[in-house]
């Protein structure tokens, strides 16, 4: 059995097998994901798990170079939290509209799904390199 980290199967597999440049999302329960797009779907019922407690989860885990947010986001509960995670990890936070962040889920390795019902509670991480 692990001692710490992720233990969910299916999300260390999908965080293992990522590589630069490569796509994450973290979403809340109600973004559409694309039929090709892998989905680790967490969410158990409203709520529940929440955004912030998978993005801290992944955060731990992964290296992030930069994250993108739905511009509808700016100025909202979502987006304090996005930006006291990723500002400190020096992981620009870009903006661009709901429609087109919905359009960039297509090429995401794969798609977290948490029960957050917190609207334009999703985010693109952008993975980096540890060196």
């Amino acid at each position: 059995m692990k001692k710490h980290g992720l233990l969910n199967p299916d999300l260390n597999r999908a965080v293992a097998r990522l590589g630069h440049t490569d796509l994450v999302v973290v979403a809340d329960c109600g973004l559409p994901v694309p039929a090709q797009v892998p989905v680790i779907d967490l969410a158990l019922v409203f709520g529940i798990p929440r955004f912030t407690e998978v993005l801290d989860a992944l955060l731990a885990e992964i290296v992030v170079e930069a994250g993108t947010a739905a511009e509808e986001v700016r100025g909202t509960e979502a987006d304090g939290w996005l930006t006291s995670r990723l500002l400190p990890l020096d992981a620009p936070l870009a903006y661009i509209p709901h429609v087109e962040l919905k359009h960039r889920v297509a090429g995401a390795a794969f798609v977290v799904r948490t029960g957050e019902t917190t609207p334009y509670a999703n985010v693109l991480l952008r993975c980096g390199v540890p060196f």
